[in-house]
């Protein structure tokens, strides 16, 4: 509900100052309005005097700004008049909007009644806590690797992983380490994260590929791209990656710049 009244009050502001600037408009015109006729297949422009609409004057190459200014005119008084129109009907629908907010029927409970009630409609921030709470299955696997701590008090199995883990807990992109993905083939893949997009509603895949020197290892992620794809997930789409090599370690200013970018963070 925030996003749309956010785009209503856009909308409003831009029709405002287009209003500003067509009202500057007003005393550029000529006396009359256009007539336009066609002869061939060819228009013809007139300039037609209000106070006598038989005393015509046709308009002739030479006089082509007059049928542009007399054109204008017109796009002119209807885009005032319309204009106008569309910035009052949005402000009383923004002002009713603004009334009827449902989140504000389960915002405005007290914390007891909150713990009792499933609302019907969540807000994005709302979204984001059940989907980071939910309970997720991962896996177990060489669990006794998972030896660097978070800031979010979680154990994973690199350094790399627990940079990449403080930058999403740092801006405050909701993520689940290693949670299950079921496959089309009945498999099941653990990604290093799983993010979600407070704006979308979407989960998108973070894979970090630590050992690309080793060849075993780059077979294994190359192999793993490939059925990400197979199963419709793809690269800039829902799924993203980083690398780091011996000659190429991990650029957290990197990382934290393109996730800025992809989920609209300033």
């Amino acid at each position: 509900m925030k996003k749309l009244i956010s785009i209503l009050e856009e909308r409003i502001i831009a029709d405002k100052q287009a209003l500003s600037l067509a009202k500057r408009d007003n005393d550029k015109f000529c006396e009359g309005y256009l007539r336009v006729s066609f002869y061939n297949r060819r228009p013809r422009f007139y300039q037609v005097f209000p106070n006598d609409k038989s005393s015509e004057r046709y308009l002739k190459k030479n006089d082509i700004k007059i049928a542009k200014n007399l054109a204008q005119k017109k796009y002119h008084a209807d885009f005032i008049k319309h204009c106008e129109n569309e910035i009052n009907y949005l402000e009383k629908v923004k002002k009713k909007i603004s009334t009827m907010n449902l989140n504000l029927l389960y915002d405005n409970l007290s914390d007891v009644r909150k713990s009792l009630v499933n609302p019907y409609i969540l807000d994005k921030e709302q979204s984001a806590m059940k989907w980071q709470n939910k309970k997720i299955q991962t896996t177990d696997f060489l669990e006794e690797n998972k030896v660097y701590e978070t800031k979010r008090g979680e154990l994973v199995r690199s350094k790399s992983e627990a940079i990449i883990a403080d930058i999403l807990y740092e801006l405050d992109i909701p993520y689940h380490y290693e949670k299950a993905l079921f496959l089309k083939n009945g498999e099941v893949r653990f990604p290093d994260f799983t993010l979600y997009n407070k704006e979308t509603g979407t989960e998108i895949y973070f894979e970090h590929f630590g050992l690309l020197d080793e060849r075993d290892y780059l077979k294994a992620s190359l192999k793993k791209l490939d059925e990400y794809q197979k199963n419709n997930i793809f690269l800039g789409k829902n799924l993203i990656f980083t690398f780091e090599t011996d000659q190429h370690p991990l650029n957290s200013k990197v990382i934290k710049k393109m996730l800025k970018e992809l989920f609209l963070l300033n």
